[in-house]
């Protein structure tokens, strides 16, 4: 399953030559990573009030074009893998009005006890949220 998101480039992520600039693809990422969870009944709160962290532990982007000030950009995230102790995201970002292919990327989380900070087995300890969340 995929999820789209679509985000307007503001003239604050752009550097002098109103590119982009590399950190808020990361940015770009928690925005779509969000909207992809949500599409399964489930936000990052209702997970945190029930005690579940995800942080990331990877991430990687690979820059293949510039994004520019004013860009309508389109991110398509989706599963690269998921485990009931972690989760790998994948995104494409693309450029809306001619398609081109900006940038891909890759992130990590694992999820854990919010008050322990250990790893925890999301299956075994949230069964339903195992459940929404690999329910596609």
């Amino acid at each position: 399953m995929k999820s789209i998101s679509k985000i307007k480039v503001r003239y604050a992520e752009t550097d002098a030559m109103q590119v982009v600039h590399h950190a808020n693809y990361y940015i770009y990422f928690e925005v779509a990573r969000e909207e992809f969870i949500e599409q399964f009944g489930i936000t990052y709160k209702e997970m945190e009030d029930q005690g579940i962290m995800m942080p990331l532990v990877e991430t990687q982007c690979k820059y293949i074009d510039a994004a520019r000030y004013g860009d309508n950009l389109i991110i398509e995230t989706e599963y690269d893998e998921i485990t009931p102790i972690k989760v790998s995201l994948k995104y494409t970002v693309k450029r809306e009005n001619d398609n081109n292919l900006v940038a891909t990327g890759k992130t990590l989380q694992t999820f854990v006890d919010s008050k322990t900070f250990k790893i925890i087995n999301i299956k075994k300890v949230h069964p339903e949220i195992w459940s929404k969340l690999t329910k596609y």
